[in-house]
């Protein structure tokens, strides 16, 4: 699917550097076919010299080298950077936004002749465990959205929706690491609070929250049948869930996502498809 594609990513932070990395472990895909893009000399070669990529300084140049751009720039730079590649992008290109927020109608009206689709990564994929919604557009087809499942399935899972599903994406996977890693913070209080060193408090948390998530995937179960696993007749689990849900755990974190989902629909209202 990737073999021989050439592929640009413009924005050598951290998303472009996991998929680079991801890519490279693909065997269809080849050094020598990508190229990303930094405006800054410095962070452009120690990008190159940890990745073994060519980095260059001008978007302009990476996208007529190449058949797959992906836009890896922040929201607030993508208005400036559309401008600057418009005049490059033809029909052949494909081009792919992880630009939360942005929709593919404002990318559309700034780049015209490509063939877009919109995804919506998350954190955990530098360490290829993310997931990533992919959805396509109108004059997307078939075989250029499975283009885009084989970049990111080498960063971990991903799921297809449709364009109007992406905030409540960014709300739950996009910013539902930052509520683990709080949780786990938490949790590591806690042990310290009855007794135990700051440090095996935060391996015991951390690593409790990794090995359920990964029984959780593995098992196929649903986790209230997980949790009963768990929780005996008058034991300590009970005891603490029971004091989770008087203290309104459950509603805390639903609450939580549909916030991060409305913030994420507020942000996407800045980039009308107005110029």
């Amino acid at each position: 699917m990737l073999q021989n594609k050439r592929i640009a990513i413009l924005g050598a932070g951290s998303m472009a550097k996991a998929l680079v990395a991801g890519l490279l472990r693909n065997p269809g895909v080849s050094v020598k076919n990508i190229v990303a893009t930094h405006y800054k000399q410095e962070k452009a070669e120690k990008f190159s010299a940890e990745l073994g990529v060519r980095v260059v300084l001008d978007n302009r140049e990476a996208v007529k080298g190449s058949d797959i751009v992906i836009l890896a720039v922040k929201p607030q730079a993508l208005p400036g950077v559309l401008k600057e590649i418009a005049s490059s992008v033809s029909k052949q290109h494909l081009v792919i936004s992880i630009a939360a927020g942005v929709t593919t109608s404002f990318i559309k009206e700034r780049l015209p002749k490509a063939i877009l689709l919109r995804t919506m990564p998350n954190l955990p994929a530098t360490i290829g465990e993310g997931v990533t919604a992919i959805c396509g557009s109108d004059h997307s087809k078939d075989t250029q959205v499975d283009i885009a499942k084989a970049i990111f399935a080498c960063v971990g899972k991903v799921v297809l929706l449709d364009e109007d599903q992406l905030d409540a994406v960014t709300g739950l996977s996009g910013s539902g690491p930052a509520f683990v890693f709080l949780i786990i913070d938490a949790l590591a209080d806690a042990g310290v609070k009855v007794g135990l060193s700051r440090d095996v408090s935060l391996m015991l948390a951390s690593q409790t929250v990794l090995g359920a998530s990964k029984l959780l995937v593995d098992s196929g179960e649903h986790p209230g049948k997980l949790k009963d696993q768990v929780t005996s007749p008058g034991g300590t689990a009970i005891a603490g869930i029971h004091t989770l849900e008087q203290g309104g755990l459950r509603t805390t974190l639903i609450n939580a996502v549909e916030s991060a989902t409305n913030r994420s629909r507020e942000l996407g209202l800045k980039f009308s498809v107005k110029k």
